[in-house]
């Protein structure tokens, strides 16, 4: 793959907040790429820290959130292709007369060794989506993205947007 590194590492740290319990939302992170330039953003580690779901006795609740290199209807998991990272915390409570069991599941959220990278952004930006089920208050995510801008070579800018836009 044809793409020179024109940065140090970056952390780029982000928030977002259900407008009301059990809603969708999805916030878009600018990543103010030089697009003429054929810059890219190769990202080489995500952290999501998802807020707790609500313990409500009999009833199943969970927050999960995703962070996609395109927009998104909902939440995400890592089986389309655009989803970079997914997190997910619920407690398994129907039946139960009291909180329930707790379950979380998160993709690795430190930089694997074993990889140059996790996922490459050409677009000029990146989305994070959260929505949280069964709770009585609204659910938040505080993530980090880390990486770096690169020079991408002309053919290799050109695959990497259409692949991104076209598998939107």
């Amino acid at each position: 793959m044809g793409f020179k590194k024109t940065s140090d590492t970056i952390a780029i740290s982000f928030s977002v907040n259900e407008a009301a319990p059990n809603t969708f939302v999805q916030d878009e992170i600018a990543l103010q790429l030089d697009v003429l330039n054929n810059e890219i953003f190769v990202v080489l580690g995500v952290d999501l820290d998802l807020a707790n779901p609500d313990a409500v006795a009999g009833t199943d609740t969970s927050t999960q959130a995703s962070v996609c290199s395109t927009t998104q209807t909902a939440v995400r998991g890592l089986g389309l292709t655009n989803c970079i990272a997914s997190a997910r915390d619920s407690i398994r409570a129907g039946g139960f007369v009291d909180g329930g069991v707790g379950f979380e599941r998160t993709a690795q959220s430190t930089i694997p060794a074993m990889v140059d990278y996790i996922a490459l952004i050409a677009t000029n930006n990146f989305f994070v989506q959260l929505q949280g089920t069964g709770n009585l208050a609204a659910k938040d995510v505080l993530g980090r993205v880390w990486g770096y801008r690169a020079r991408a070579d002309a053919s290799t800018y050109a695959a990497l947007v259409q692949s991104e836009v076209l598998s939107a």
